[in-house]
């Protein structure tokens, strides 16, 4: 029973990792605006139901975190870097651009002809991933502020006095 085991235990071992296709490239695709997760989700369905996996990489709704607040209390919030755009990884060729371009709540391709969209290079995928990871570690304040700037205090016990920033 053990020698099972073990027989499959290599086996998972020595299996190849899943295919990639070298053919992939990253599509900007436009969306209704609140709706990218919906859209991502929308893409991965068609995609399962063609069975067109293998002509198809990553789906990407680039986000960070950012912090707000609220009524005094301070929360993390997400904000989306490009509202309204989700970046696809994808082999371009009529059936894929036929099944993102009709997928609910998707208005088209960003960039090149009508029925032929540009894809976008690398290098700029890894910019916005990176951008992604910093929010990630390190969330950003909502509202910023410049020093000398003019503010007005509206809680706490210096309510309605005018300060600097500093």
């Amino acid at each position: 029973m053990s020698d099972i085991i073990d027989n499959a235990a290599a086996d998972a071992a020595s299996t190849p990792p899943a295919y990639v296709n070298p053919d992939l490239r990253w599509y900007v695709v436009h969306a209704y605006s609140g709706m990218e997760k919906a859209v991502e989700r929308n893409i991965r369905e068609s995609i399962a139901r063609a069975g067109m996996e293998t002509k198809f990489g990553r789906i990407l709704v680039p986000t960070e975190e950012v912090v707000e607040m609220k009524n005094g209390q301070r929360r993390t919030a997400e904000r989306k870097f490009f509202p309204g755009y989700v970046f696809v990884e994808m082999v371009m060729d009529d059936d894929t651009w036929h099944l993102v371009k009709h997928t609910n709540k998707v208005t088209g391709f960003v960039g090149g002809a009508k029925n032929r969209p540009a894809p976008i290079s690398e290098a700029e995928v890894q910019k916005i991933v990176s951008q992604m990871q910093d929010g990630a570690d390190k969330p950003r304040h909502k509202v910023e502020f410049m020093v000398g700037e003019l503010v007005r205090v509206k809680e706490g016990p210096f309510t309605d006095f005018n300060g600097s920033v500093e």
